[in-house]
């Protein structure tokens, strides 16, 4: 079996009287790319400090190509970990050039430095930039410096804190797309902080959902999204609609039409959860009533609240009949009823998630397949 670059066994983090890292545990794989996704406060930059050796662990431990760098007893220091390190404002030295900066921290002689230099600003299209300075660069060009100084001293990890929320956002494809090319082009193991869905969604191999301090789902980002472990998830992942219910015999009945809900007693409430984009405006009934299919179960009627073009795809609300919900579809193109209009709308019955809707509870940790 391969041994991962990096590996983090059950840390755990307190301050004070509060758990800020809880049990926290995953793998990544050289060249691969895992993103700590979750919300501000959820212990996700903590757990980076952990990796990064800035900050100590009250238990587990922290292993690089199967040794030890962090544990009960063991505790390399920072600058000897081989673990490079990218934040949000590049950190670059002003008053140095472009090549300076890079080469700040490297070992060798005067002729390997500029060599190794040299290799990384073509590396990040940046060839000619050696004798500039930092003010004088946009900024995606400080951020492919920032990642060449990163680079320099051959990283066998690199860890990530939110480096792209300062560019452009015109600009942060491009620079995410070649910041990626280069470090999986190195063999890096990247360990990524976001709070942003689209990012992890974008960058990632791999993400974990963190909340409190926990992973609370780890999976591919395909599985992650269409197999979110509860509402929360999948409310972190996009906007949804929520149609609530009651088991009896395993089934919940809705105006939708009943859902099968196995290994749940009678009587317990549920969230039926459903996507804008998979609630269905049914054209084709203009108004004659519900009419059951197999696939997508009974109509239900709404009336229009508003609707707003959104670029691609239109955004309509609705104030449901059955008990005066709102709830929100995407249409693509352009479809602008007005306020008042009575539509009836359908489910995308194979996009819909089923949860227990009890407050507060939390659910254990599942690990997606992929």
């Amino acid at each position: 079996m391969e041994v991962p670059r990096l590996e983090l066994r059950n840390l755990s983090r307190r301050f004070g009287g509060t758990t800020v890292v809880d049990d926290v545990s995953l793998t990544v794989a050289p060249g691969q790319v895992t993103c700590l996704l979750g919300p501000s406060g959820c212990g996700k930059s903590t757990t980076l400090r952990i990796v990064a050796g800035v900050d100590r662990q009250d238990a587990g431990a922290v292993l690089v190509d199967g040794t030890v760098l962090s544990d009960d007893v063991h505790h390399v220091p920072a600058e000897s970990r081989g673990v490079g390190l990218m934040f949000q404002d590049f950190a670059l030295f002003p008053h140095l050039s472009v090549a300076e900066n890079v080469a700040f921290g490297l070992t060798g002689t005067r002729q390997e430095k500029i060599r190794r230099v040299g290799e990384l600003l073509e590396r990040v299209n940046l060839p000619t930039f050696g004798n500039k300075y930092p003010h004088e660069l946009s900024g995606g060009e400080q951020q492919r410096v920032a990642l060449a100084r990163a680079l320099a001293p051959r990283p066998r990890v690199m860890l990530m804190d939110e480096p792209f929320s300062g560019l452009d956002e015109r600009l942060r494809d491009d620079i995410r797309d070649a910041t990626l090319d280069v470090l999986k082009e190195a063999g890096t193991a990247v360990l990524l902080v976001t709070h942003e869905p689209d990012e992890a969604m974008r960058m990632a191999d791999e993400i974990a959902l963190m909340r409190k301090g926990r992973i609370v789902q780890q999976g591919a980002p395909y599985n992650i999204y269409n197999n979110p472990v509860d509402r929360a998830a999948a409310a972190f992942f996009s906007d949804i609609n929520v149609i609530q219910g009651c088991v009896h015999g395993a089934l919940t009945d809705t105006p939708f039409g009943e859902f099968l809900t196995p290994g749940l007693p009678d009587a317990t409430q549920v969230d039926i959860i459903i996507r804008p984009q998979h609630l269905k405006i049914d054209f084709d009934r203009a108004g004659r009533g519900p009419n059951p299919t197999a696939q997508d179960g009974q109509a239900a009627r709404g009336s229009v609240i508003r609707a707003r073009y959104m670029g691609r795809e239109s955004l309509v609300e609705f104030r449901m009949d059955f008990d005066g919900s709102i709830l929100r579809a995407t249409v693509p193109g352009v479809f602008l009823p007005r306020a008042g209009t009575p539509l009836w709308l359908m489910l995308r019955r194979d996009r819909c998630f089923v949860f227990p809707s009890y407050a507060g509870a939390e659910s254990k940790t599942r690990k997606s397949e992929g």
